[in-house]
């Protein structure tokens, strides 16, 4: 049994603030894809699919004159060390194990060029499969954060990603 589900953190008003700020439906695509990912390389699909749900809980909005101003964002973007803390913060808040919560922050960290350190990076096979699941979602134009569904459909889709990672953990054994 998991200590946070999807759901719980989904319902959560942190989540509900800076998660729909950059996106909702492009975090639960993400979430898809990262467990997706996870199953292919035999990564934790629990802690891969939070890190993907969770990942850009860290944006905030650069904008000029009124628009979004994606060369301002580029140059002073933090969000994946932003998204971390607070991503961090909100799981031990309901209850996640501290170094599972930690490993899906590091995850959140680095799931973007934006917060790499120059040079060679080794990342781990969950960082890896969190940067690769939200690649998948990319749209030109940044237009991935941008796209709308209704909160009912949100929440059955997250509430159907819980039931495909509880089955996945009780068939593999795995636990967060």
């Amino acid at each position: 049994m998991r200590a946070v589900t999807l759901t719980n953190i989904y319902l959560h008003p942190i989540t509900q603030k800076y998660v729909r700020r950059s996106g909702m439906a492009h975090a639960i695509s993400v979430a898809y894809h990262a467990y997706d990912l996870a199953i292919k390389y035999g990564v934790n699909p629990d802690l891969a699919a939070k890190a993907g749900f969770l990942h850009d809980i860290g944006h905030y909005e650069w904008y000029s004159e009124g628009k979004w101003d994606y060369r301002l964002y580029r140059e002073y973007d933090i969000h994946p060390i932003k998204g971390a803390e607070r991503a961090h913060k909100l799981l031990v808040r309901l209850g996640e194990d501290k170094h599972v919560a930690k490993e899906i922050a590091h995850a959140i960290l680095f799931h973007t060029d934006s917060a790499l350190p120059t040079g060679e990076f080794q990342f781990t096979p969950l960082q890896k499969v969190v940067h690769l699941a939200d690649e998948s979602d990319k749209e030109p134009g940044n237009k991935h954060h941008y796209r709308n569904m209704d909160r009912e459909k949100e929440l059955y889709l997250i509430a159907e990603l819980d039931k495909k990672i509880d089955a996945a953990i009780s068939n593999d054994g795995k636990s967060s």
